[in-house]
C-alpha cells in the first residue's frame, strides 16, 4: 500500500536505535532496528495483536505474550491479519545491556531473558567477586533491589529495607542541576535507622553516574550510624554516554570516565567500592557477549557517533540550562 511504501521509504536508510509505531488509516505498523539495540513486543489481546516496548505492558491489559519482533522486522497488521517485511540488511546484534542492569522492568522479558532472573544473576556473581564483611545488605530503591536480593542469597547475608523510597519522586540523575539533585535525594530516599544504626552496611545499587547521588546515600547512612558502608555496584563503571536514545549525561560528568575506583570510593566516602567486572555481567546475562552493546562501560560503540554542528550544540546547551 501507500502508506507502507512511505514507512519502508522513511526507515529503510536509518541508522541507529530506534523502535517504531505507525498508524495509519488501515494499518499499525511497528518496525525495529536491524541491530536490535531496543526490545519490541508483539502481543495477542483476543483477537488483535499488540505492539509494546515491554511485555510488562501486555499484563496490564491482559494479552498474551507471543514474541519479540525480530531486529530488522517490519509488522504490519491490518484486515488481512499480520505479516512480516525485511526492509534492511542483516546487521550485527547490539542488544543494549544496560536494558538487563537497569532500564527494563525486573517483571519484563527482554532479548529472550527474564529480567529478573538476569538481575538475580548479576547479584550473585557482584558476591562472589567483592568478598566485603557486612552485617546486612541494604538495597538502594528501586534499582539496586533486585540484585541485592542475589547479593544476599550467595552471601548468606540477611537484606533488609534500609533505605525508603518515595514514590512521589522522578529520577535524580537526569536533573541538569546539581543543587536539584541533591535536595532530590533527601526527599527520594530516608534511612530506617533501626536497620542501619551500629552495623556494617553492604549497599547495592545498579551503577554510579555522576557520584553525587550516591555520595548522598552513603552520608545518610553514615547519619544514621553504619559504622562501615560497602558501596556493591551491580554492573562495570560507566565510563561512557549513551548515544542510542537514552538520556544519559555528557562524558565529562561521568566520575568513571576520569577517576580511579579507589577516587570514587573516596569521593562517595564509602569503606569500599566494589564493581561487578565486564566478564561477571556478561556471564550473568548471556554466554554470546558478541550480541550485547556495551559502549558504555567499555567505549567500544557499534556504530559511528554523529558530530552534532556548533550552531546545533548552542542550541541544545541553551535549551537544556
Amino acid at each position: 500500500t501507500n502508506s507502507e511504501d512511505a514507512i519502508l521509504d522513511s526507515v529503510r536508510n536509518v541508522e541507529g536505535a530506534f523502535s517504531l509505531l505507525f498508524l495509519t488509516e488501515n494499518s499499525l505498523v511497528g518496525v525495529r532496528d536491524p541491530r536490535g539495540f531496543r526490545p519490541l513486543i508483539l502481543g495477542k489481546l483476543e483477537d488483535s495483536y499488540v505492539l509494546c516496548s515491554e511485555s510488562c505492558a501486555l499484563d496490564l491489559i491482559e494479552a498474551e505474550y507471543i514474541r519479540e519482533v525480530e531486529p530488522g522486522e517490519m509488522i504490519v497488521i491490518d484486515q488481512k491479519g499480520i505479516r512480516s517485511l525485511w526492509p534492511f540488511e542483516e546487521k550485527p546484534l547490539s542488544h543494549c545491556i544496560f536494558e538487563h542492569v537497569y532500564f527494563a522492568r525486573p517483571d519484563s522479558r527482554v532479548f529472550g531473558r527474564d529480567v529478573h532472573a538476569t538481575r538475580i544473576a548479576m547479584g550473585r556473581q557482584l558476591a562472589r567477586e567483592a568478598l566485603v564483611d557486612g552485617d546486612v545488605v541494604v538495597p538502594v530503591p528501586d534499582s539496586g533491589v533486585v540484585a541485592a536480593i542475589g547479593y544476599s542469597q550467595e552471601s548468606e547475608l540477611p537484606m533488609e529495607f534500609g533505605l525508603i523510597r518515595n514514590h512521589y519522586v522522578g529520577r535524580t540523575f537526569i536533573e541538569p542541576r546539581q543543587s536539584i539533585r541533591h535536595f532530590g535525594v533527601k526527599v527520594k530516599l530516608n534511612p530506617v535507622r533501626s536497620v542501619i544504626k551500629g552495623r556494617r552496611i553492604v549497599l547495592i545499587d545498579d551503577s554510579i553516574v555522576r557520584g553525587t547521588t550516591s555520595r548522598k546515600i552513603v552520608g545518610m547512612l553514615r547519619q544514621a550510624g553504619a559504622t562501615e558502608v560497602h558501596f556493591c555496584v551491580s554492573s562495570p563503571p560507566t565510563t561512557g554516554p549513551c548515544h542510542y536514545g537514552i538520556d544519559t549525561p555528557k562524558r565529562e560528568e561521568l566520575i568513571a570516565s576520569s577517576h580511579s575506583v579507589e577516587e570514587i570510593a573516596k569521593f562517595i566516602d564509602a569503606d569500599t567500592l566494589t564493581y561487578l567486572s565486564q566478564e561477571g555481567l556478561m556471564t550473568s546475562v548471556s554466554s554470546d557477549a558478541d550480541n550485547y552493546c556495551s559502549a558504555c562501560f567499555t567505549g567500544n560503540y557499534p556504530l559511528p557517533i554523529a558530530t552534532k554542528s556548533k550552531k546545533y550544540s548552542k542550541l541544545f546547551e541553551k535549551l537544556r540550562d
